[in-house]
């Protein structure tokens, strides 16, 4: 029998569906992306036919970059807030696996009174929207003077409750106990059972725990709100995003009037992917750890 003869109307009917519920997601994103190559006068012409993929050229990405990276007093703001992007959520994450590694580890191989309202806590403060937490924190980071600086935020960032959770499952699942009480009987200290064993075994969930607390601090939207709006020259992607869509003539003309960079569609679809493009590279780099972590908690090693 052919492979042709094998497909069954069934069969032929589930493709096809799969394929058009793929191209409703594929097809917008698609366009977007294309729009970032193309010009305005392409797209308030509505030239290029299908989603524009006529009027992509490289010319265009060059003057919507400039348009982009001139905004501000000085311009370069744009690549500023690349950079601190990149400051804050990569420094978050470090701090991020430096902490619930340890965390992780001492809430599934130590016995301690409080073992078990530490992990409810975790458990509490993983599902705690993080608009419940920002005014407080504003509060403490106004305290302390530091209101518009990048390090209290990459510090904030450092506290991932869903880290500290990922690395106990992974300790639990992976570390048997066996091997935990032999290091004891050979007289290792907690310390050096962590250091000298639970680090060794721990290159899967530093990965883990890193990727997902990149993505959380580079997405964040309300904490660099609170704490960054006063700096301009400090703030994130995440919020230079929304002045650069607020200058943008089609959405405040008046605003937009008295700039010298004129932010249009093919503009503000640039800015938006080249922000994307760390996330992807993290993704791309994390991918086989991801693909593996989905066992994470499946099997009692």
């Amino acid at each position: 029998m052919t492979a042709i003869e094998n497909w069954s109307v069934g069969r032929l009917a589930r493709v096809v569906s799969m394929l058009f519920v793929a191209a409703l997601f594929l097809l917008p994103i698609a366009g977007f992306v294309a729009m970032a190559f193309r010009s305005n006068d392409g797209v308030e012409a509505g030239a290029g036919g299908f989603l524009g993929l006529g009027d992509i050229a490289w010319s265009n990405v060059r003057y919507s970059w400039s348009q982009v990276n001139g905004f501000g007093p000085e311009g370069g703001l744009f690549s500023r807030w690349l950079m601190n992007s990149l400051i804050v959520a990569g420094g978050g994450a470090l701090l991020a696996v430096i902490a619930a590694l340890p965390a992780g580890y001492a809430m599934a191989r130590l016995r301690f009174r409080a073992r078990r309202a530490v992990l409810l806590i975790t458990l509490v403060t993983m599902v705690m929207p993080n608009t419940v937490l920002v005014i407080p924190l504003f509060l403490e980071v106004n305290a302390v003077g530091a209101v518009g600086q990048l390090w209290p935020v990459a510090l904030i960032m450092g506290f991932f409750p869903f880290g500290v959770y990922l690395s106990y499952i992974h300790y639990m699942t992976t570390m048997p106990r066996e091997l935990v009480e032999a290091a004891r009987l050979d007289g290792l200290g907690e310390v050096s059972v962590f250091w000298w064993i639970g680090l060794r075994i721990s290159k899967q969930v530093v990965v883990l725990v890193a990727f997902f607390a990149f993505v959380a601090n580079w997405t964040n939207f309300f904490l660099p709100l609170a704490l960054l709006s006063s700096n301009q020259n400090n703030q994130t992607v995440s919020i230079g995003l929304q002045q650069l869509i607020g200058a943008s003539p089609l959405f405040n003309p008046t605003v937009a009037a008295g700039l010298d960079v004129k932010l249009y569609m093919p503009q503000l679809a640039l800015a938006t992917f080249i922000s994307m493009l760390p996330l992807l590279a993290v993704f791309l780099g994390a991918q086989r750890f991801l693909i593996r972590g989905e066992t994470v908690g499946a099997v009692k090693g």
